[in-house]
Formats: structure tokens, C-alpha cells, sequence
């Protein structure tokens, strides 16, 4: 099987944020920055379970400038047999589809990962575009995937439960937890990614159709007020009267 894996770069979780130019822009200094999550604990992991079950090949591919390449080595050495970057600014999920279903149409995947969304954006629109321009079909938010030859059995998360579908490569997916177990590089596996190819392609010329008018960060949070638990009644009136929940 082929399979093609979609990673992105985002900052870590403990990263303090800010923003340039007027708040148009992120400001990555001092910013220490991991492989999506999604991407790496669930897509790649599943991917490379289906590879050692059935044989075939794991690419990754990442839409960035070559900074990015430290990102790329890690799911190198988690198992991952070649990488390919394309060299761009990722401006927008739209323009991140189109070069990744670009790269793609030619090279006959089986199946095509990404997480179900990164923790910068968590927009969950990469995905589906990409199944878009390629014309395959679109599984999101799956949680559980089962492959016999070229039938997938694919559960995915649904409000208030769980949807079971069928359907057959080629076909893009978005994993949710639950579809993998996270592995960690061994020592091994990091010497082996050193080797191991990034190739480097020139991105589609497309239009961005997107801008940026501004960022804004969130307001900050409200001091916490500690109630005495045998207090009933000034929990009761503060609900009432400030949280206005009751």
C-alpha cells in the first residue's frame, strides 16, 4: 500500500503567544514549536500499523519552509520511510490542500492521513479539501479503522455517539483519538531518519484567496473565587446572581 501522511508544525501547548505587523502575524520568536498531534500520535501511528500489517510504503508530507525539516525528521524516525516538504509559506488551509492534493494526484495513494485538526488553528479544513480537489471520498474524525484488501471499515465520531462506514481506496481520513497508540523514536530510529530522504518540490503556483485581517487574543481569565464548601448559599447566590447560570 501507499500511504501519504499529512503533518504540520505547531507551536507547543506551553508556548506563550503573541503577535507582529500590526497583529497580523504570528510571531514564532521564542516559540518552541512540535509535530501536530494529531498528526503524529494518531495518523502516522495508524499508517505505519497498516504498513506492517500489509506491506508498502509511509510518506509524509508537509506544506513549509525548511525550518520545518527538524518536524519532518521526527516522524522519520518514528518509522516513517520518506518525507516529502513542499517549499512554501503555508498561508491558509485552502493553499496547503492544493499543494498537497497537487503533489498527490500523480502518485496513486492508497489511503491519504491527517489529523483531524491542528491545536493552532483547530480548523478540521485540510482534510476535506484535499479529498475535494482529488475527488476521493472523506472520512473525518475517525476513531477506529479496520482494512481487508482495499475495503476500509472506518468508526468516526458523531454528536452524541459513534457512525460506522464503509468504503474503498483510494480516500482520505482524519484521525481522532482512538484510531492509534502513540509510539515514541527509539534511539535507533532517530539515527535512521538522518538517512533518511526529504524531498524538496518547488509549490504550485496558486492563488491565496485568503488574508489575514488581524489576530486577537483571548480575554483573560476571571480571578477564581474559592468557596467554602459548607458555604451552600454563597454558591447558590453567586451562581445566580454573577455566573447568571441558575
Amino acid at each position: 500500500m501507499k500511504l501519504l501522511v499529512c503533518v504540520s508544525k505547531t507551536p507547543d501547548t506551553t508556548a506563550k503567544i503573541s503577535f507582529s505587523e500590526n497583529n497580523t502575524q504570528f510571531n514564532e520568536a521564542g516559540v518552541q514549536f512540535i509535530m501536530n498531534p494529531y498528526d503524529e500520535w494518531y495518523a502516522l501511528v495508524r499508517a505505519l500499523e497498516l504498513k506492517e500489517a500489509q506491506g508498502g510504503t509511509v510518506t509524509l508530507i508537509n506544506v513549509g519552509p525548511a525550518t520545518n525539516d527538524v518536524t519532518i525528521r521526527k516522524g522519520l524516525a518514528i518509522g516513517a520511510d520518506d518525507a516529502v516538504r513542499i517549499d512554501c509559506d503555508p498561508k491558509s488551509s485552502l493553499y496547503v490542500a492544493q499543494q498537497i492534493a497537487n503533489y498527490a494526484k500523480d502518485n496513486a495513494y492508497d489511503v491519504i492521513f491527517c489529523g483531524k485538526e491542528t491545536i493552532d488553528y483547530n480548523g478540521s479544513e485540510v482534510g476535506g479539501m484535499v479529498a475535494e480537489l482529488l475527488d476521493m471520498p472523506f472520512i473525518s474524525y475517525a476513531s477506529d479503522m479496520q482494512l481487508d484488501g482495499n475495503n476500509a471499515t472506518i468508526q468516526r465520531d458523531i454528536e452524541g455517539g459513534k457512525e460506522v462506514v464503509e468504503v474503498a481506496t483510494p480516500f482520505v481520513i482524519s484521525a481522532a483519538k482512538g484510531l492509534a497508540e502513540q509510539r515514541i523514536a527509539s534511539m535507533k530510529g532517530i539515527m535512521m531518519s538522518r538517512k533518511k530522504p526529504i524531498n524538496v518540490v518547488a509549490p504550485l503556483e496558486v492563488a491565496d484567496l485568503s488574508t489575514v485581517v488581524h489576530y486577537d487574543m483571548p480575554p483573560a481569565k476571571a480571578e477564581c473565587k474559592m468557596i467554602d464548601p459548607e458555604n451552600m448559599e454563597e454558591l447558590v447566590r453567586l451562581l445566580h446572581e454573577e455566573a447568571k447560570i441558575i
